[in-house]
């Protein structure tokens, strides 16, 4: 059994992660860890977690810990993720990994000096939906693909959540815009060349609340829009010459009900459903995790694949900055 640390008691941890890790086939978890003793204990107790550390330090030096998974704030990824691999622990940390693509070097170097598995946590690139989305594309069921077309928003003001808080990380592209852009390199293997984008902040908080961006793989076109001020929707639809594919509940697994894949085959006049019920990607992605990190072959998502996930992000934030393309 892998035995997971978790450090601190983000929410994301508490209602999502840790419920599927423990559910996990191959994994258990052993211990968390927060700057707040009582907080720990309270995570503790609720999961039967059976120890907790009112530091990170601790618990990295705990031997009843394989690996970590860290929900931190994104302004402290980088830091935990090589404070972790040089305690000689696993981890997979949440995303971003980093708020700029060159910061993730140090976290490759970490991983490579001391032998540890690091994987940035995109949970999407484990679910079903998304592997039959690649399948479908590949064997040509849609024809040639031409565009990408992606939304993902949501409404949150709160002055203290972290997504406001441009110190911590915060904005809509770290938190979200990562999502259209990993599903759609996912999905194609393809990177894109440039960007055109445009970047909204708010003038309160500094964050970038809005951004549309539209990237030039050679052979199609992905464009997309993320906001935190607006109207909560997910949507990714993959448009070819014969047809196109509709992915209704994209990231957030279950947020609208079954997860749902439609290929729509204009050619014939048709379309085909695939449904996918209880999934849980969280569980999926720490089980393929834990067998990567205990030898066997599991695929995980690479730190070479998350420096080029997050230069397509740092390439939209140079094309706001101007009219025209921007190379990624």
């Amino acid at each position: 059994m892998f035995r997971w640390g978790v450090l601190s008691t983000a929410r994301i941890g508490r209602e999502q992660v840790i419920p599927q890790l423990l559910d996990a086939e191959n994994g258990i978890v052993t211990a968390i860890a927060s700057r707040d003793e009582a907080r720990a204990k309270a995570v503790a107790d609720r999961f039967a977690i059976p120890h907790s550390f009112s530091s990170y330090e601790a618990l990295l030096a705990s031997p009843e810990v394989d690996g970590v998974y860290i929900p931190l704030p994104t302004s402290e990824h980088v830091e935990w993720a090589v404070k972790a691999a040089d305690a000689g622990k696993h981890v997979l940390v949440e995303k971003p990994l980093a708020l700029k693509a060159e910061d993730i070097q140090q976290v490759i170097e970490a991983r490579d000096r001391n032998g540890v598995l690091i994987s940035e946590a995109f949970m999407v690139t484990y679910h079903p939906q998304w592997l039959k989305a690649r399948e479908l594309i590949a064997e040509g069921a849609i024809g040639r693909l031409r565009h990408v077309q992606g939304a993902f928003s949501y409404h949150n003001v709160d002055p203290e959540n972290m997504r406001n808080r441009p110190e911590l990380g915060g904005g809509a592209l770290p938190d979200i815009g990562v999502y259209p852009t990993v599903a759609t390199r996912f999905v194609t293997g393809a990177e894109p060349a440039r960007i055109q984008a445009v970047v909204e902040r708010d003038p309160t908080f500094g964050t970038d609340i809005y951004a549309s961006a539209k990237a030039d793989f050679g052979g199609f076109e992905l464009s997309f829009y993320v906001a935190t001020q607006m109207a909560a929707r997910q949507t990714m639809i993959f448009h070819g010459e014969k047809g196109f594919i509709e992915v209704e509940t994209p990231f957030n697994s279950r947020g609208y009900g079954d997860d749902r894949l439609v290929l729509h085959d204009v050619d014939h006049g048709s379309s085909t459903s695939f449904r996918y019920g209880d999934v849980r990607q969280y569980r999926r992605q720490a089980e393929a995790f834990a067998r990567a990190a205990q030898g066997e072959n599991a695929p995980v998502f690479t730190l070479e694949e998350s420096v080029k996930n997050q230069k397509v992000i740092d390439a939209i934030y140079r094309a706001s900055t101007h009219d025209g393309w921007e190379p990624v």
